[in-house]
């Protein structure tokens, strides 16, 4: 929350800073510094009366000793006088300072000066994107339809036992569910932070700690019998701990993980962004927290999203090699239960470049190939054929600039064969145009030579 002190020297940064946020607060800036003078003035007021009464009290004291009752009555009554005004002036100073209070919760954290001034999301600054966004292929499925497909996410199921927006996950996409939360709280605590398993409802003072409350009630779940609400993050309840507590310098910073699921009414939304798994009454997160000196704050925000950066390219890159080997198993047995009875010398994954294979770790067509071997009792050649340039993605090329794009790309690396039969292994194939490009060199040097493909998926 913003300090009354700072509002007051600085009121003309704060209109400005705040109508990045499309925020109109030139009169309720204005209210807080009146307010905030009423309450002071009153409180010197009250201060006065009380230094007064106990002015006078020390007087009658005196009188009394002295035997001038009279006199000691007449003050008597001015002190009863003053203990109306300083009840009063209490009230009042009390009143003054609530009302100020409920104002201050009005005025927002001011965004730091770098943030742009925009009122729709395509003023937003992109400052970081990594990867090319894949374009879908005609008649792809909106996930709403394939998690129904394969029957891992049962909205209607959730419908029927709490309401829209409260999905069942079931089997695979359970797993998958409480697999992530794991990877994350472990990623999370092995980078310094400390798990903590917190409530899943906070009381009033908790809501107005983190700013969900007065203006964001609506949102929230209220059981209104204990008046408690149900969190809408774990940030709620995490951030929480710290309230009211005063720590040392020499403890900072302090990290702080924790996993809840979250509760969010999300009242009035409508439209296609709902649907499916997007604006949701229940889900799970899990967070992170920390708690730093103010001049620390950005470059703790930094490394915040370095961290969760490297989370992220983990999940893309680094898991993708196992991923592949058990995919190519699922496709050897596959190729078993159709009773194919070909033979089959050798697989033959299509190469990635040295540099990318280095760069990425793996070579996906590589781990398909051993997974496949593997059910199927063949050996796998990764040196038979090689990729010599380190050619752009074919992603969004046409089939013409596909084809030129690979070729003069593969080397063989054998001058003689012992295979009859090879299986070369791609993940996906879209044109053909890498496959096409190696079956013409092996043709030209082993005409003879029988080749199959193994593809895990075909782009249509």
């Amino acid at each position: 929350m913003l300090q009354v002190s700072y509002i007051r020297d600085n009121k003309e940064k704060v209109i400005t800073a705040l109508a990045k946020r499309n925020m109109d607060v030139k009169t309720l800036v204005e209210e807080v510094i009146q307010l905030d003078e009423n309450r002071r003035s009153t409180q010197v007021a009250l201060d006065n009366t009380l230094a007064e009464a106990n002015k006078l009290s020390s007087a009658i004291g005196d009188l009394m000793k002295s035997g001038e009752k009279a006199k000691a009555e007449i003050l008597k009554l001015k002190t009863v006088q003053l203990k109306e005004t300083s009840k009063e002036l209490a009230e009042k100073s009390e009143a003054l300072a609530n009302e100020l209070l409920q104002k201050m919760y009005l005025l927002p954290n001011l965004p730091a000066d770098i943030v742009p001034v925009g009122k729709t999301p395509e003023d937003n600054q992109n400052v970081f994107e990594e990867g090319t966004i894949p374009v879908l292929h005609e008649g792809a499925q909106p996930h709403w339809e394939l998690v129904k497909k394969y029957d891992i996410i049962d909205f209607e199921l959730g419908v029927k036992i709490t309401g829209a927006g409260f999905p069942v996950y079931k089997g695979k996409g359970a797993k998958l569910q409480r697999a992530l939360i794991s990877y994350f709280l472990d990623k999370n605590t092995e980078a310094g932070y400390q798990e903590f398993q917190v409530p899943h409802l906070v009381n009033e003072a908790s809501a107005y700690g983190t700013g969900q409350l007065p203006d964001k009630e609506g949102q929230m779940y209220h059981d209104a019998s204990d008046d408690l609400y149900l969190i809408p993050t774990a940030e709620v309840p995490v951030t929480n701990i710290f309230r009211d507590v005063i720590l040392q310098e020499s403890e900072l910073p302090i990290l702080c993980t924790g996993y809840t699921p979250c509760f969010r009414r999300e009242a009035g939304s409508y439209g296609a962004h709902v649907r499916g798994l997007n604006r949701l009454h229940q889900f799970d997160k899990v967070e992170i927290v920390r708690i730093e000196k103010p001049e620390n704050s950005y470059a703790a925000l930094d490394r915040m999203v370095e961290h969760v950066k490297e989370i992220l390219h983990e999940l893309k890159y680094g898991f993708k090699a196992q991923l592949g080997v058990q995919l190519g198993k699922w496709m050897g047995n596959d190729w078993l239960q159709k009773n194919q009875n070909l033979k089959i010398d050798a697989f033959i994954p299509v190469p990635i470049h040295s540099r990318k294979k280095f760069n990425r770790g793996y070579n996906q067509s590589e781990q398909l190939a051993k997974g496949i071997a593997s059910i199927l009792n063949v050996p796998v050649d990764c040196n038979f054929i090689r990729k010599i340039k380190n050619t752009k993605s074919q992603t969004k090329k046409s089939i013409f600039h596909r084809r030129i794009n690979v070729e003069n790309v593969f080397k063989l690396n054998k001058k003689w064969c012992q295979y009859k039969h090879i299986a070369l292994v791609d993940d996906v194939v879209t044109t053909g145009a890498t496959l096409e490009a190696m079956i013409a060199i092996i043709n030209k040097r082993y005409p003879a030579l029988e080749i199959s493909i193994f593809v895990l998926a075909m782009a249509k």
